[in-house]
């Protein structure tokens, strides 16, 4: 599957202002998964200085930093790319992730303690639990099982300011936006051993609305797949029809643009993202 995407974010203030050094991430990953065929970063005013690194997670990163005064802050992405993986499932489970609680190897469990940090809230553990026991302990029913779950039992709402809310606030009000979603399925994967972390990027279905957004979603560690993405908002795991951007244990590790600017005005923000799929 073939997406063309335009991404713009502007950022306007009531006055000048002095933009302290941010971080943009907005580059999709280039892997087994997908192929970027074509990467344009645009920023205005400027930026005095530009460096590309890799971070934590080895998602693709742009620091920047300004010198001078600006009444706006503007972002311009666009890329072409084709995603490859039309079977989530072209994988072989080891003996250590067959089943749940998953035992990691011991060399992994250093690298993946980040991301299995679990959230101790009762509520968030007996899902866990019960979803566990339905599917006779089996990982991939598990994972496939919670997903339907929460895409049939959640009602879903657009949010579109403000950090997810915590796992157990979701549950207990019965819904929430993608990415409450998402750290609701990762916070029940971490219950049962399984490494989890929040995923940001972009999903077909937006391709056909008349407002695009970003997405949210979840990816899982399995030793015989690597990380593999599930979507609790479509019910399903992840295929050719999700283009992943960044990834990490912390959903604010992901922000697409984050900075701060120095002086007395208010910000204001608008985007659009205009998404083609072939």
């Amino acid at each position: 599957m073939r997406f063309s995407v335009v991404h713009s974010t502007s950022y306007r203030y009531t006055s000048p202002v002095h933009l302290e050094p941010h971080v943009i991430r907005l580059r999709p990953r280039d892997d087994g998964g997908q192929r970027l065929t074509a990467f344009a970063l645009d920023i205005s005013p400027l930026p005095t200085g530009r460096s590309d690194t890799l971070d934590q997670d080895g998602n693709v990163v742009t620091h920047v930093w300004f010198e001078g005064l600006t009444e706006e802050f503007c972002v311009r992405t666009s890329f072409q790319i084709e995603t490859l993986r039309e079977n989530p499932f072209d994988y072989l489970l080891t003996d250590s992730d067959r089943d749940v609680p998953v035992q990691y190897a011991e060399s992994l469990r250093g690298p993946l303690i980040p991301y299995l940090r679990a959230d101790h809230d009762p509520a968030v553990r007996e899902l866990a639990r019960r979803v566990a026991v339905e599917v006779n302990w089996q990982t991939t029913a598990f994972l496939g099982s919670l997903s339907r779950r929460l895409f049939e039992t959640m009602r879903q709402i657009k949010r579109p300011d403000g950090a997810p809310y915590p796992p157990a606030r979701t549950l207990a009000e019965g819904e929430g936006s993608c990415r409450d979603m998402a750290v609701l399925f990762c916070a029940t994967c971490r219950a049962m051993g399984i490494a989890a972390r929040f995923v940001s990027g972009y999903e077909r279905d937006a391709a056909f609305g008349d407002h695009g957004d970003l997405h949210a979603w979840s990816e899982v560690y399995l030793q015989g797949g690597g990380w593999r993405g599930y979507d609790p908002s479509r019910g399903l795991a992840v295929g050719a029809s999700h283009v992943p951007v960044a990834a990490a244990a912390d959903a604010a590790l992901v922000s697409p643009v984050s900075g701060s600017y120095r002086g007395a005005a208010k910000s204001t923000m608008d985007f659009s993202i205009a998404m083609q799929v072939g």
